[in-house]
């Protein structure tokens, strides 16, 4: 750790801030069956970014995918954004030791508008919130998380990534990063080789426990 730059923790936001990951589930499955004429898609594509999805599964079906990027955009202003048990309070704890906050997502700016208008609050929690139209590659690819140690003017080592899905545990390896493994939307045993620690929610995790994957001493 370096003491001379700040700390920071970087949040992924569906299945990690907000418990939105059921509600994508029931989203994906129904364009599975419709499309596809597969069960159970929304389980196999958890995590993936809409160019992975569309790039893996629905390559070359243009008018198709301009009709599922039309019903996402509907069906996110009826979605719930309901806050994980206790990040409110985790945020603001680590915020009381002047600890950066960043919402590092791949959601766009238009979904996160529906966000705001449920949560208006949630700009005050963090000091940024990078959104899939600030990066040019997707998760794993670990360039949002190496922004966001950029815009705090940190380093990697002074930074936690706090992730549920494969793609975001493997950008926040490539990044360098220690990590926080939410089992919200994979299995616990399916990622305690991908993060340092594992938790359910945020309930139990205290600013000392943050500092004690940092070697603060």
């Amino acid at each position: 750790m370096d003491k001379t730059k700040c700390m920071a923790a970087l949040f992924d936001f569906d299945g990690v801030v907000v418990d939105t990951e059921p509600q994508y589930t029931i989203f994906w499955d129904e364009q599975g069956r419709k499309y596809l004429s597969k069960e159970d898609f929304g389980r196999s594509i958890k995590g993936q970014t809409l160019g992975q999805i569309f790039g893996g599964h629905f390559a070359g079906m243009d008018e198709i995918q301009q009709q599922i990027v039309s019903d996402l955009n509907e069906y996110e202003k009826h979605m719930k954004f309901d806050y994980m048990p206790g990040v409110v309070e985790f945020m603001k704890s680590l915020r009381a030791k002047d600890i950066k906050l960043a919402i590092v997502t791949s959601s766009n700016d238009l979904k996160m508008a529906n966000v705001y208008r449920e949560h208006p609050e949630l700009t005050t929690l963090v000091d940024r919130i990078l959104t899939s139209d600030s990066f040019t590659r997707s998760k794993p690819d670990p360039e949002c998380f190496l922004m966001g140690a950029k815009v705090f003017d940190t380093v990697v080592d002074n930074c936690v990534v706090f992730e549920d899905s494969f793609h975001g545990l493997e950008a926040a390896r490539r990044a360098g990063m220690k990590i926080v493994g939410l089992c919200t939307t994979n299995p616990r045993e399916a990622i305690l080789d991908k993060a340092d620690v594992v938790m359910d929610d945020f309930t139990a995790i205290t600013v000392q426990h943050f500092e004690s994957l940092l070697d603060t001493k």
